[in-house]
């Protein structure tokens, strides 16, 4: 939707309308969502100093994809999280080739040296033919 509808180059956030502690998503994620229990626990989590209330709150606001492409969200968190969850278990080999670090080679030998021109594609994309 938001490749057919959406502005170039806007930010949409997408999610639920429902305000969620940091720690509780969390928490969902480890005891309720996941589908091997036994390899995990809350003792995984770890406090990041320096961030006081960062873990408090968490809400997105939804009014300007609503507003604008019409979105709403058709899978609550709760549901949501337990499929991205399976999803996950269920494409391992996906995950191990994201976070081994090939993937990033792959965008660096791809993309280095051409930072430049990116920037200039954008600018262009834009509307701001700065060359």
């Amino acid at each position: 939707m938001v490749l057919e509808l959406g502005r170039l180059f806007e930010i949409y956030n997408a999610g639920e309308h429902e305000e969620k502690q940091n720690i509780g998503i969390l928490q969902e994620m480890l005891l309720e969502g996941n589908l091997r229990k036994e390899l995990v626990s809350t003792d995984l989590i770890t406090y990041v100093k320096g961030r006081k209330g960062h873990h408090r709150r968490y809400i997105i606001a939804l009014d300007k994809i609503k507003v604008e492409i019409g979105w709403e969200p058709k899978t609550m968190f709760k549901e949501g999280t337990k499929l991205t969850i399976k999803w996950f278990f269920e494409n391992e080999d996906w995950m191990k080739n994201v976070t081994s670090g090939d993937y990033q080679k792959c965008y660096e030998d791809m993309y280095s040296g051409k930072e430049d021109k990116v920037r200039k594609d954008k600018r262009i994309l834009r509307g701001k033919k700065h060359i």
